[in-house]
């Protein structure tokens, strides 16, 4: 390394404490950046000129296991920062995964149209067939207990970019088949890249977005998301009955080509914890220093525990925790009825209404109306909670979440009453389409609810709860098809539905009770988070105002944090990640939240150890200044 600035030259070892705070800036970058060796920042963090390229960047001295680091993080407003990055560059790559999911959505049900073509031209059975719909979401479900760690090693970009390709190439080998083990093997490995659409969409939001900018985007990703799976039926009936089964899988994978290209070119990484470890990894080669590294390569786990996060403690808090249960419960039926439909819809009107093939796929609009309608009203429900969340001084329990379910969801026992008494033959066309409209507008409200009721409950546990909801909604969807036809076809259609009914009118009674009783049973898990004022022990009026019982271990503090003691961390009020994936363990962001007289005083004191520094994240400014974890 040309070392261009004394202070380059510096020991961190023989730094006074009040200089373990930095700022190291090399290359392009110097010119470019206002250094006013005067100002209190320059006193407080010493800045180191290198010759390699690398933005403004904060540094840290820090210890772990006896060896001493110097840790990177985000300068406030650093370009580089997902945080930062324009609404226009957000929207468009929010754009490009809502596109993705939409196809590999309609990827997962268009199938169904051909089985029946497709098993006569292997003769084969229809039963064998549907086993293409269960390794597809069978796949779907296990992946993403084990994918997320790989974000964590190589980024998010990589791991889109990859998995979307050999889904592309996966379309080849369905179209060109010659046999039935062929086919239902590659819908398995379909699934197995297709997770990326529905387990790190949520993620990568919480890369860009701050929690209060992040409804409507999760929203529109819910949307796509069943969108997709419910819309293919609509045109590939048509397809199959013109020019035949092979062509829905062909015009599957050339219809994502365009879109693969584009995020080839067009996709930036969001985590900008890959960033950092690129800049540490540039630093180490040019100064021949390996102490310089990121905050996630100092305190990420290792491959086991990353392994464990992602797939044992998943499963851990379904089974254990009843919120993460019954929501999953609740949202896997409505995923149940989802892949049930598939082959119901057809045999209401096919086998009752004598429709030829492509006409009965007409109904699957309805759906499409109906999920459009719940989107569109869900915004009453943002904008609701907005209100309430202004006029608060403390951040809102997840129970105001529970608007949207408590008003949309009753409609899909409705819907599922409507549709199952009016499939008769003599009866116009027209009531089952509005019972279908009714019913995914219910599901819409289920998905929404799960996803953010879920991430406000549980905070840095929350993409494990997901992942845990996901993996039990995919596994019931799987299995759905399998007997869906003997079920409509041998109970009669209209008990069927009754009884897909019954189950979820009680299921619906879910949100009023969390609503109700939510606080307290929250106060009673060792996983969820507490929040203001849901502390039901007298005695502990006299305590700061926010906090909960030592013994407790999770509070949320009045300055919007949120505490769990378990990890000895604080975690910004809806801070976790909803990889969804979802699904994918980060979770927590580190920044500097100090004032810069609190940051003097801090630092006489000796260098922090990781293991005793408290990761603060404070509510974020418009520049944030930290990477995401």
């Amino acid at each position: 390394m040309v070392k261009i600035d004394a202070s380059a030259d510096l020991d961190w070892t023989d730094l006074p404490p009040q200089q373990r705070l930095g700022r190291i800036v090399g290359g392009k970058y110097i010119e470019s950046t206002h250094m006013d060796e005067s100002s209190p920042e320059a006193m407080e963090r010493p800045i180191t000129k290198v010759e390699c390229d690398i933005p403004l960047t904060f540094t840290e001295s820090v210890e772990k296991e006896g060896k001493e680091w110097v840790m990177l993080t985000f300068a406030p407003g650093d370009p580089e920062n997902p945080l930062n990055w324009s609404l226009r560059l957000k929207w468009f790559l929010t754009s490009l995964l809502c596109l993705m999911t939409l196809f590999i959505g309609l990827a997962t049900t268009a199938y169904s149209s051909g089985i029946t073509r497709m098993a006569k031209h292997f003769n084969s059975t229809s039963e064998v067939g549907q086993l293409g719909l269960f390794t597809f979401n069978e796949t779907c479900s296990i992946a993403p207990l084990f994918l997320a760690p790989f974000c964590e090693l190589v980024g998010r970009r990589i791991v889109y970019t990859g998995g979307y390709l050999c889904f592309c190439l996966c379309f080849i080998g369905l179209a060109l088949g010659k046999n039935m083990a062929t086919i239902i093997c590659l819908r398995a490995c379909l699934g197995l890249f297709g997770c990326i659409g529905t387990i790190l969409v949520g993620g990568t939001f919480d890369d860009m977005f701050v929690p209060d900018e992040r409804a409507v985007p999760m929203a529109l990703f819910a949307y796509t998301a069943i969108l997709g799976t419910v819309g293919a039926p609509i045109y590939a009936g048509f397809i199959d009955e013109s020019i035949g089964w092979r062509w829905i899988e062909g015009i599957q994978g050339l219809s994502n080509v365009p879109l693969l290209i584009i995020i080839f070119l067009f996709f930036k990484e969001t985590r900008g914890g890959v960033t950092l470890q690129k800049r540490a990894k540039a630093l180490r080669k040019d100064t021949g220093d390996e102490r310089w590294v990121s905050k996630e390569e100092l305190e990420a786990p290792g491959l086991k525990d990353a392994l464990y996060n992602s797939s044992v403690k998943a499963v851990k808090l379904l089974v254990t925790e009843p919120v993460v249960f019954f929501f999953g419960l609740w949202i896997s039926f409505a995923w149940f009825l989802t892949f049930l439909f598939l082959s119901v819809i057809s045999i209401t009107f096919s086998h009752f209404k004598h429709w030829n093939e492509g006409v009965a796929g007409l109904p699957y609009i309805s759906l499409v109306i109906g999920v459009t309608i719940g989107f569109l009203t869900n915004f009453l429900q943002i904008r609701k909670y907005e209100n309430k969340r202004k006029r608060s001084k403390y951040p809102l329990p997840p129970e105001n979440r529970l608007y949207g379910a408590m008003t949309g969801a009753v409609f899909l026992p409705i819907g599922l009453m409507i549709y199952s008494f009016t499939q008769y033959h003599w009866l116009h066309w027209i009531g089952p389409n509005i019972g279908l409209a009714c019913i995914s507008l219910g599901i819409f409200f289920i998905f929404e609810s799960c996803y953010s009721y879920t991430s406000d409950c549980y905070g840095p546990d929350a993409s494990s709860a997901i992942a845990g909801q996901g993996f039990m909604r995919n596994t019931l969807g799987a299995v759905s098809p399998l007997f869906g036809n003997y079920m409509f076809l041998n109970m009669h259609s209209q008990y069927a539905g009754l009884l897909c009914s019954l189950v979820a009118f009680a299921l619906t009674l879910l949100p009023f009770i969390l609503y109700k009783f939510g606080p307290k049973i929250r106060s009673k898990s060792k996983r969820a988070i507490v929040y203001h004022g849901e502390d039901d022990d007298e005695d502990e009026a006299d305590e700061q105002p926010g906090t909960s019982s030592e013994d407790d271990g999770r509070s949320l503090k009045d300055d919007g944090h949120i505490e769990n003691a378990n990890n000895n961390q604080l975690f910004e009020k809806n801070g976790g990640s909803q990889e969804h994936e979802p699904d994918s363990p980060e979770t927590a962001r580190g920044t500097d939240s100090l004032s810069p007289s609190e940051k003097v005083n801090n630092h006489t004191e000796e260098p922090r150890s990781v293991e005793e520094r408290s990761d603060t994240i404070s509510e974020r400014e418009p520049h944030g200044q930290s990477g995401r974890a």
